[in-house]
Protein backbone atom coordinates (compact mmCIF):
# COMPACT_ATOMS: atom_id res chain seq x y z
CA UNK A 1 0.00 0.00 0.00
CA UNK A 2 1.22 3.26 -1.33
CA UNK A 3 1.97 6.03 1.37
CA UNK A 4 0.87 9.89 1.20
CA UNK A 5 4.23 10.72 0.38
CA UNK A 6 4.61 8.37 -2.50
CA UNK A 7 1.70 9.54 -3.58
CA UNK A 8 2.47 13.27 -3.12
CA UNK A 9 5.37 12.03 -5.19
CA UNK A 10 4.22 10.69 -7.88
CA UNK A 11 1.58 13.22 -8.43
CA UNK A 12 4.76 15.97 -8.55
CA UNK A 13 6.56 14.19 -10.95
CA UNK A 14 3.52 13.64 -13.24
CA UNK A 15 2.75 17.33 -13.18
CA UNK A 16 6.82 18.20 -13.58
CA UNK A 17 6.60 16.05 -17.03
CA UNK A 18 3.71 17.64 -18.08
CA UNK A 19 4.84 21.14 -17.63
CA UNK A 20 7.89 20.26 -19.43
CA UNK A 21 5.71 19.15 -22.69
CA UNK A 22 4.93 22.12 -24.51
CA UNK A 23 3.38 22.46 -27.46
CA UNK A 24 3.79 25.69 -29.68
CA UNK A 25 1.03 26.78 -32.62
CA UNK A 26 2.33 27.99 -35.65
CA UNK A 27 0.13 29.30 -38.10
CA UNK A 28 0.20 31.28 -41.62
CA UNK A 29 -1.58 32.38 -44.57
CA UNK A 30 0.63 30.18 -47.38
CA UNK A 31 -0.66 26.98 -48.73
CA UNK A 32 0.75 23.63 -46.92
CA UNK A 33 2.17 20.73 -48.52
CA UNK A 34 3.05 21.98 -51.85
CA UNK A 35 6.50 23.53 -52.03
CA UNK A 36 5.52 26.60 -50.56
CA UNK A 37 8.83 28.11 -49.70
CA UNK A 38 7.34 29.97 -46.32
CA UNK A 39 5.48 26.84 -45.09
CA UNK A 40 8.57 24.75 -45.98
CA UNK A 41 10.74 27.16 -43.49
CA UNK A 42 7.98 26.52 -40.35
CA UNK A 43 7.83 22.31 -41.43
CA UNK A 44 11.30 22.57 -41.12
CA UNK A 45 11.18 24.07 -37.68
CA UNK A 46 8.89 21.33 -36.25
CA UNK A 47 10.48 18.70 -37.19
CA UNK A 48 13.95 19.62 -36.01
CA UNK A 49 12.13 20.73 -32.87
CA UNK A 50 10.43 16.82 -32.57
CA UNK A 51 13.30 14.81 -33.49
CA UNK A 52 15.78 17.00 -30.74
CA UNK A 53 12.90 15.09 -28.23
CA UNK A 54 13.45 18.15 -25.95
CA UNK A 55 10.01 18.17 -24.56
CA UNK A 56 8.56 20.76 -27.22
CA UNK A 57 6.37 20.20 -30.74
CA UNK A 58 5.18 22.82 -32.89
CA UNK A 59 2.05 22.26 -34.97
CA UNK A 60 1.30 24.00 -37.91
CA UNK A 61 -1.57 25.56 -39.29
CA UNK A 62 -1.23 26.45 -42.86
CA UNK A 63 -3.46 28.21 -45.40
CA UNK A 64 -5.01 30.93 -43.15
CA UNK A 65 -6.50 27.81 -41.60
CA UNK A 66 -6.58 28.82 -37.96
CA UNK A 67 -6.78 32.91 -37.96
CA UNK A 68 -6.55 34.94 -41.40
CA UNK A 69 -3.80 36.09 -42.99
CA UNK A 70 -3.50 39.70 -41.71
CA UNK A 71 -4.80 38.47 -38.05
CA UNK A 72 -1.84 36.85 -37.46
CA UNK A 73 0.23 39.51 -35.91
CA UNK A 74 -1.93 40.39 -33.33
CA UNK A 75 -3.10 37.03 -32.56
CA UNK A 76 0.60 36.32 -31.52
CA UNK A 77 0.06 39.02 -29.02
CA UNK A 78 -2.78 37.72 -27.50
CA UNK A 79 -2.00 34.03 -26.97
CA UNK A 80 -4.10 32.66 -29.60
CA UNK A 81 -0.87 31.41 -31.77
CA UNK A 82 2.88 31.33 -31.09
CA UNK A 83 4.62 31.68 -34.94
CA UNK A 84 3.85 32.79 -37.63
CA UNK A 85 5.42 33.09 -41.23
CA UNK A 86 4.56 36.55 -41.52
CA UNK A 87 4.53 39.41 -43.99
CA UNK A 88 5.71 42.38 -41.77
CA UNK A 89 4.12 44.96 -43.72
CA UNK A 90 0.71 43.67 -42.90
CA UNK A 91 1.44 44.88 -39.72
CA UNK A 92 2.48 48.42 -40.36
CA UNK A 93 -0.44 50.08 -39.44
CA UNK A 94 0.22 49.15 -35.88
CA UNK A 95 4.08 50.04 -36.36
CA UNK A 96 4.39 51.99 -39.40
CA UNK A 97 8.20 51.61 -39.38
CA UNK A 98 7.33 48.23 -40.90
CA UNK A 99 6.32 49.83 -44.51
CA UNK A 100 10.17 50.04 -45.15
CA UNK A 101 10.53 46.61 -45.67
CA UNK A 102 8.17 46.63 -48.59
CA UNK A 103 9.74 49.69 -50.08
CA UNK A 104 9.72 50.22 -54.16
CA UNK A 105 13.32 49.68 -55.21
CA UNK A 106 14.92 49.29 -51.77
CA UNK A 107 16.46 45.97 -52.12
CA UNK A 108 16.79 45.35 -55.71
CA UNK A 109 18.59 42.02 -54.97
CA UNK A 110 19.15 38.51 -52.89
CA UNK A 111 22.91 39.29 -51.70
CA UNK A 112 21.61 43.09 -50.73
CA UNK A 113 18.59 41.47 -49.11
CA UNK A 114 20.95 39.20 -46.81
CA UNK A 115 23.44 41.74 -46.30
CA UNK A 116 20.24 44.04 -44.94
CA UNK A 117 20.23 41.34 -41.93
CA UNK A 118 22.90 42.14 -39.87
CA UNK A 119 22.71 46.14 -40.65
CA UNK A 120 21.63 48.87 -38.62
CA UNK A 121 18.48 49.23 -40.81
CA UNK A 122 17.00 46.01 -39.86
CA UNK A 123 18.18 46.48 -35.84
CA UNK A 124 15.94 49.31 -35.43
CA UNK A 125 13.28 47.15 -37.20
CA UNK A 126 13.62 43.89 -34.74
CA UNK A 127 13.82 46.37 -31.75
CA UNK A 128 10.42 48.20 -32.67
CA UNK A 129 9.47 43.99 -33.10
CA UNK A 130 10.71 42.87 -29.80
CA UNK A 131 9.77 45.91 -28.01
CA UNK A 132 6.14 45.14 -29.07
CA UNK A 133 6.57 41.92 -28.03
CA UNK A 134 7.43 39.22 -30.86
CA UNK A 135 11.28 37.90 -31.79
CA UNK A 136 12.59 37.16 -34.93
CA UNK A 137 13.10 33.38 -35.74
CA UNK A 138 14.54 33.95 -39.17
CA UNK A 139 14.98 36.09 -41.84
CA UNK A 140 13.13 35.68 -45.36
CA UNK A 141 13.35 38.43 -47.99
CA UNK A 142 11.42 37.24 -51.38
CA UNK A 143 11.61 38.95 -54.36
CA UNK A 144 8.33 39.66 -55.82
CA UNK A 145 6.78 40.62 -59.40
CA UNK A 146 3.93 42.06 -61.17
CA UNK A 147 1.44 41.32 -63.79
CA UNK A 148 -1.44 41.86 -65.35
CA UNK A 149 -4.56 40.61 -67.11
CA UNK A 150 -4.94 42.11 -71.02
CA UNK A 151 -1.14 43.76 -71.00
CA UNK A 152 2.44 43.76 -69.73
CA UNK A 153 3.49 46.17 -66.75
CA UNK A 154 6.80 47.86 -67.97
CA UNK A 155 6.40 51.60 -67.66
CA UNK A 156 4.60 53.39 -65.50
CA UNK A 157 1.81 54.36 -67.96
CA UNK A 158 1.13 50.46 -68.72
CA UNK A 159 -0.25 50.98 -64.80
CA UNK A 160 -2.87 53.85 -65.55
CA UNK A 161 -6.75 52.75 -65.21
CA UNK A 162 -5.41 49.36 -63.80
CA UNK A 163 -7.35 47.85 -60.39
CA UNK A 164 -4.34 46.66 -58.77
CA UNK A 165 -3.88 44.24 -55.91
CA UNK A 166 -1.09 45.93 -53.72
CA UNK A 167 0.75 43.91 -51.16
CA UNK A 168 1.13 47.05 -49.26
CA UNK A 169 1.20 51.02 -48.83
CA UNK A 170 4.03 51.73 -50.02
CA UNK A 171 3.86 50.18 -53.08
CA UNK A 172 0.58 50.74 -53.48
CA UNK A 173 1.57 54.55 -53.27
CA UNK A 174 3.80 54.01 -56.63
CA UNK A 175 0.70 52.46 -58.23
CA UNK A 176 -1.20 54.91 -57.69
CA UNK A 177 1.35 57.66 -58.55
CA UNK A 178 1.21 55.99 -61.67
CA UNK A 179 -2.45 55.88 -62.07
CA UNK A 180 -3.37 53.12 -60.90
CA UNK A 181 -6.52 52.25 -58.08
CA UNK A 182 -5.49 50.22 -55.60
CA UNK A 183 -7.30 47.40 -54.24
CA UNK A 184 -6.41 45.92 -50.77
CA UNK A 185 -6.24 42.36 -49.91
CA UNK A 186 -4.23 39.86 -48.77
CA UNK A 187 -2.38 37.34 -51.26
CA UNK A 188 -4.41 34.54 -50.35
CA UNK A 189 -7.62 36.25 -51.84
CA UNK A 190 -5.83 37.40 -55.09
CA UNK A 191 -7.16 34.75 -57.48
CA UNK A 192 -10.67 35.10 -56.49
CA UNK A 193 -10.33 39.02 -56.99
CA UNK A 194 -8.62 38.54 -60.45
CA UNK A 195 -11.11 35.91 -61.49
CA UNK A 196 -14.00 38.25 -60.43
CA UNK A 197 -12.79 41.32 -62.03
CA UNK A 198 -12.27 42.95 -58.49
CA UNK A 199 -8.63 43.61 -59.47
CA UNK A 200 -6.50 43.22 -63.03
CA UNK A 201 -3.52 43.17 -61.66
CA UNK A 202 -1.42 42.74 -58.78
CA UNK A 203 2.30 42.51 -57.43
CA UNK A 204 3.02 39.66 -54.88
CA UNK A 205 6.10 37.39 -54.25
CA UNK A 206 7.66 35.29 -56.76
CA UNK A 207 6.51 32.56 -54.50
CA UNK A 208 2.42 33.23 -54.22
CA UNK A 209 2.54 33.92 -58.21
CA UNK A 210 2.98 30.32 -58.28
CA UNK A 211 1.78 28.77 -54.94
CA UNK A 212 -1.31 30.70 -55.72
CA UNK A 213 -1.28 29.58 -59.44
CA UNK A 214 -2.18 33.37 -60.63
CA UNK A 215 -0.18 32.40 -63.56
CA UNK A 216 -4.22 30.95 -64.61
CA UNK A 217 -5.60 34.56 -63.67
CA UNK A 218 -2.89 36.84 -65.57
CA UNK A 219 -1.28 37.05 -69.06
CA UNK A 220 1.41 38.96 -68.62
CA UNK A 221 3.90 38.89 -65.66
CA UNK A 222 7.09 41.62 -65.15
CA UNK A 223 9.77 39.03 -63.41
CA UNK A 224 12.47 40.40 -61.31
CA UNK A 225 15.56 39.24 -63.66
CA UNK A 226 18.86 41.03 -62.54
CA UNK A 227 17.14 43.78 -60.35
CA UNK A 228 13.95 43.98 -58.05
CA UNK A 229 11.86 46.74 -57.74
CA UNK A 230 9.69 44.26 -55.70
CA UNK A 231 11.14 43.03 -52.44
CA UNK A 232 9.10 41.84 -48.92
CA UNK A 233 10.79 40.80 -45.78
CA UNK A 234 8.17 38.17 -44.68
CA UNK A 235 10.34 36.47 -41.41
CA UNK A 236 9.27 33.35 -39.20
CA UNK A 237 8.28 35.28 -35.73
CA UNK A 238 7.62 33.85 -32.21
CA UNK A 239 5.87 35.65 -29.94
CA UNK A 240 7.73 36.60 -26.61
CA UNK A 241 5.78 35.36 -23.86
CA UNK A 242 6.22 32.36 -25.93
CA UNK A 243 9.71 32.02 -25.93
CA UNK A 244 9.93 32.85 -22.50
CA UNK A 245 8.00 29.75 -21.75
CA UNK A 246 10.85 27.67 -22.96
CA UNK A 247 13.68 26.21 -20.85
CA UNK A 248 17.40 26.49 -21.64
CA UNK A 249 17.47 23.58 -23.82
CA UNK A 250 14.28 24.18 -25.32
CA UNK A 251 15.33 27.39 -26.66
CA UNK A 252 18.71 26.42 -27.73
CA UNK A 253 16.86 23.42 -30.34
CA UNK A 254 13.91 26.03 -31.58
CA UNK A 255 17.09 28.75 -32.51
CA UNK A 256 18.89 26.19 -34.24
CA UNK A 257 16.29 25.04 -36.24
CA UNK A 258 15.46 28.06 -37.09
CA UNK A 259 19.03 28.81 -38.36
CA UNK A 260 18.69 25.58 -40.31
CA UNK A 261 15.32 27.27 -41.65
CA UNK A 262 16.61 30.20 -42.77
CA UNK A 263 19.37 28.55 -44.41
CA UNK A 264 17.24 26.36 -46.40
CA UNK A 265 15.13 29.68 -47.35
CA UNK A 266 18.03 31.65 -48.99
CA UNK A 267 19.78 28.64 -51.06
CA UNK A 268 16.10 28.75 -52.18
CA UNK A 269 15.05 32.26 -52.79
CA UNK A 270 16.62 32.47 -55.81
CA UNK A 271 15.48 29.40 -57.52
CA UNK A 272 11.60 31.11 -57.09
CA UNK A 273 12.05 33.74 -59.30
CA UNK A 274 13.10 30.72 -61.67
CA UNK A 275 10.33 28.60 -60.85
CA UNK A 276 7.59 31.34 -61.54
CA UNK A 277 9.18 32.44 -64.78
CA UNK A 278 8.71 28.16 -65.53
CA UNK A 279 5.12 28.28 -64.65
CA UNK A 280 4.43 31.53 -66.38
CA UNK A 281 5.65 30.07 -69.75
CA UNK A 282 4.54 26.80 -69.21
CA UNK A 283 0.42 28.52 -69.00
CA UNK A 284 1.64 30.19 -72.38
CA UNK A 285 1.93 33.04 -70.00
CA UNK A 286 3.97 36.28 -71.46
CA UNK A 287 6.99 37.02 -69.51
CA UNK A 288 9.44 40.43 -69.27
CA UNK A 289 11.20 41.91 -67.03
CA UNK A 290 12.63 45.72 -66.56
CA UNK A 291 15.06 47.68 -68.29
CA UNK A 292 17.69 49.69 -65.83
CA UNK A 293 16.08 52.71 -67.64
CA UNK A 294 12.37 51.52 -67.06
CA UNK A 295 13.72 50.45 -63.07
CA UNK A 296 14.66 54.61 -62.87
CA UNK A 297 11.21 55.30 -64.03
CA UNK A 298 9.51 53.26 -61.23
CA UNK A 299 12.23 54.68 -58.82
CA UNK A 300 11.09 58.20 -59.22
CA UNK A 301 7.95 57.68 -58.72
CA UNK A 302 8.52 55.96 -55.71
CA UNK A 303 10.17 58.52 -54.43
CA UNK A 304 8.13 61.02 -55.07
CA UNK A 305 5.41 59.43 -53.52
CA UNK A 306 6.06 56.60 -51.00
CA UNK A 307 10.04 57.41 -49.88
CA UNK A 308 8.13 61.32 -49.29
CA UNK A 309 5.51 60.51 -47.33
CA UNK A 310 7.54 57.57 -44.93
CA UNK A 311 9.72 60.33 -44.33
CA UNK A 312 7.49 63.39 -43.40
CA UNK A 313 5.31 61.08 -41.84
CA UNK A 314 6.57 58.04 -39.90
CA UNK A 315 8.06 58.75 -36.83
CA UNK A 316 12.08 58.63 -37.58
CA UNK A 317 11.20 57.46 -40.79
CA UNK A 318 13.75 59.47 -43.18
CA UNK A 319 16.84 58.17 -40.90
CA UNK A 320 15.52 54.40 -41.71
CA UNK A 321 15.87 54.79 -45.25
CA UNK A 322 19.09 56.54 -44.97
CA UNK A 323 20.25 53.13 -42.92
CA UNK A 324 18.77 50.88 -45.71
CA UNK A 325 20.30 53.26 -48.46
CA UNK A 326 23.65 52.85 -46.47
CA UNK A 327 24.65 49.21 -46.89
CA UNK A 328 26.46 48.63 -49.83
Amino acid sequence: MRGPWTIALGLLLLTSAAQAQIELKASHQFPGGKGDVRDEMVQIIAREVEKANVGLTIKVFPGASLVKATEQWNAMLKGQIDISAFPLDYASGRHPQFGATLMPGLVLSHERARRLNGSPFMAEIKKIIEDAGILVLADAWLAGAFGAKNRCILEPSDAKGLKIRSAGATFAEMWAGAGASIVQIPSNEVYSALQTGVADATDTSTASFVSFRLYEQLDCITAPGDTALWFMYEPVLIAKRSFERLDAKQKDVLLAAAKKSEDYFFAESKKLDEQMVEAFQKAGRKVVTLTPAQVEKWQAIAWQTSYKTFAEQVPGGKALIEKALAVP
